[in-house]
């Protein structure tokens, strides 16, 4: 009769979690409904902070209050997540931005983004999700 382990040996490794985020108010109105623009915003904001795109989804939303539809985009990362949200009634925006590992520098891709989208005033948030 073969004996069982007691104790299953595991491996825990650390997982590195940076996630930075962010709500602007009164950004750049060029970009509140534009789904291109911010698409290609998000892709670019990926680039420097040395993240990787995996897929990439967008959607622009019906009018609302007598204002063009805002704008959501969301691209999974092979390190997690970037997200964007604007809503042109509120002239205001969010940005959610998430990775895993030591290597992606989120800061770097939310200081792209707050250059580009020129927020009048802006709140910065940031969580380590690691354990």
């Amino acid at each position: 009769m073969s004996s069982m382990p007691t104790a299953i040996e595991k491996q825990v490794y650390k997982v590195i979690g940076k996630h930075v985020y962010a709500n602007l108010d009164q950004i750049d109105s060029r970009y509140l409904s534009n789904m291109d623009a911010l698409a290609k915003l998000v892709g670019e904001a990926a680039k420097i902070g040395k993240l990787h795109i995996i897929e990439m989804s967008a959607k622009k939303f019906s009018p609302m209050h007598g204002f063009d539809g805002g704008v959501s985009i969301i691209a999974i990362l092979e390190e997690s997540h970037i997200a964007l949200h604007t809503w042109p009634e509120s002239d205001y925006a969010t940005v959610d931005i998430y990775t895993c590992g030591v290597d992606g520098d989120p800061d770097a891709s939310l200081e792209y983004i707050l250059a580009k989208l020129k927020p009048k005033s802006y709140k910065v948030f940031k969580a380590d999700r690691g354990n």
